[in-house]
């Protein structure tokens, strides 16, 4: 089974952000990730795509004490960006995790740059979290997300 995670340029908006962004370069086109595809395309550069420049600068525009990102796989919580994790966010983490019975874990090395809860950290050194709420169940296709754009 195939996931598409892509904007309709065939770029993957959680690896826009400046947080590491070349590491993440790096490692997507070792993988073979090297131009639009449906998953793991970096683009050109951080921050060339209009939804990720928005969220960014939308954040820079506001005081945020801390931020959570939502995806849709794994039931897992992760709070650090590079082993870093911010004073209060292993607490804010644990109550999450408690609550919500997803386990609070390490994000895969691969998957650990230009994401915008890396960026947040790594900018403010505040709390930020994504949070991969459920398990995907069955795939979208391209071609169905394609007809729909």
């Amino acid at each position: 089974m195939h996931w598409y995670i892509l904007n309709s340029r065939g770029v993957d908006l959680n690896l826009q952000f400046p947080a590491e962004w070349e590491k993440a370069k790096q490692i997507k086109f070792s993988q073979g990730f090297i131009k639009p595809a449906p998953r793991d395309f970096v683009g050109k550069a951080p921050l060339t795509q209009p939804e990720a420049i928005a969220l960014y600068e939308f954040t820079l525009k506001h005081n945020f004490d801390l931020t959570i990102s939502y995806h849709t796989q794994g039931k897992e919580i992760y709070s650090q960006f590079l082993n870093y994790e911010t004073p209060k966010a292993k607490k804010i983490g644990e109550t999450f995790a408690k609550v919500s019975k997803y386990k609070l874990a390490q994000v895969p090395y691969n998957s650990s740059f230009a994401g915008y809860k890396d960026w947040f950290i790594q900018k403010y050194n505040k709390p930020s979290f994504t949070i991969e709420a459920g398990i995907r169940r069955k795939s979208t296709t391209y071609n169905t997300i394609s007809r729909n754009l």
